[in-house]
């Protein structure tokens, strides 16, 4: 069994965090405890760091909105449910990811459950922001400043499908991107991990799978998500020095390698 990822060349170390860091897009310069922002948004996912920092935010007398439903990540929430040592005491099995978050946040965080508002039918990235907006309107959630939570290796396209969702509603809120956790890869003394060591992450192989697999989908052009394509969400700017990077990791051999070896290529 392959239980350690092998070390990158530092120009392909480089590469793959500067995907990593526009990936997570983050609209803040520290972690906003103090912004002005009345309601978070939590959206399904299975990296705890990120799962805790929403709870965090929320428990400043904010507004929870969490969304998700059962799809093909789920199982990866489930075990890294099991492997915490407190929120391990927690049924995963057959419940939506909402369900389970709801219960992180009421229990651990002490965040009272009439400011918790669970949206439990979303399967994926569109139907977050969809349903979200839904469950706004039919609950009468106003607000004029809303933080988004989310994976980091899918924040920025959570961010353009809130957008493209709401683009025709004036009384919007301004939406703001927040991460909570943000991976840098290092080479370490057995192989390739993360520079503080983070813990209920994801395991290396599947975090290189994913920035990988992301800028295809952001990429406004016939076979991405954007206008241009399938339209699922709005236009992102892709800067030169992100796609150059992506391409360095794409033409890795050794890393290309590493991962079919992992069936994840």
């Amino acid at each position: 069994m392959l239980t350690t990822f092998p070390h990158l060349t530092d120009a392909t170390l480089q590469a793959a965090n500067c995907v990593g860091e526009w990936l997570a897009q983050n609209d803040y310069s520290a972690p906003p405890v103090n912004a002005e922002a009345d309601l978070v948004v939590l959206t399904g996912n299975a990296v705890i760091p990120t799962i805790d920092a929403a709870c965090r935010l929320a428990a400043e007398n904010r507004t929870l909105l969490i969304s998700g439903g059962i799809g093909h990540s789920t199982t990866f929430l489930y075990a890294a449910v099991a492997r915490h040592p407190r929120y391990n005491t927690l049924r995963t099995t057959g419940r939506a990811e909402a369900a389970i978050l709801a219960d992180i946040a009421h229990r651990f965080w002490n965040i009272p459950r009439e400011r918790i508002v669970v949206e439990d039918r979303s399967t994926n990235c569109g139907e977050n922001a969809r349903f979200t907006r839904d469950v706004m309107q039919s609950c009468g959630i106003g607000s004029r400043h809303a933080i988004v939570v989310q994976d980091p290796t899918m924040q920025r396209r959570t961010m353009a499908t809130f957008s493209h969702v709401w683009q025709d509603d004036a009384s919007a809120p301004q939406w703001h991107s927040y991460p909570g956790y943000l991976p840098v890869l290092r080479n370490g003394e057995t192989g390739l991990t993360f520079t503080d060591e983070a813990e209920n992450v994801w395991p290396v192989e599947r975090y290189l799978s994913l920035i990988l697999g992301e800028l295809p989908r952001i990429q406004d052009d016939e076979n991405g998500y954007g206008p241009r394509g399938k339209g699922f969400i709005a236009h992102v700017d892709l800067p030169e020095s992100v796609l150059s990077a992506w391409q360095h990791l794409r033409d890795d051999a050794l890393l290309r390698e590493a991962l079919a070896s992992r069936s994840l290529l």
